[in-house]
């Protein structure tokens, strides 16, 4: 596939997984951490707060790569 094409479709594709995440995380968090402590909600935030950086980083690598000769 071209660059071209996969630059739109990465976009969107990366859009819909930030906001997918975004919610799935916080609803995991609403339903799973209240009643825990402040240490144990603040370690869920920050490493639900990064773990998307990999995916998305895969999705902008795949955007990015060159065509092939």
């Amino acid at each position: 596939m071209r660059q071209k094409y996969r630059k739109p479709i990465g976009t969107v594709f990366l859009v819909v997984w930030v906001i997918f995440y975004s919610l799935t995380a916080m609803t995991i968090g609403a339903a799973k951490l209240p009643g825990t402590s402040g240490l144990v909600q603040l370690a869920y935030y920050a490493v639900a707060g990064i773990a998307w950086v990999v995916p998305a980083g895969a999705i902008i690598w795949w955007m990015a790569r060159p065509d092939r000769a």
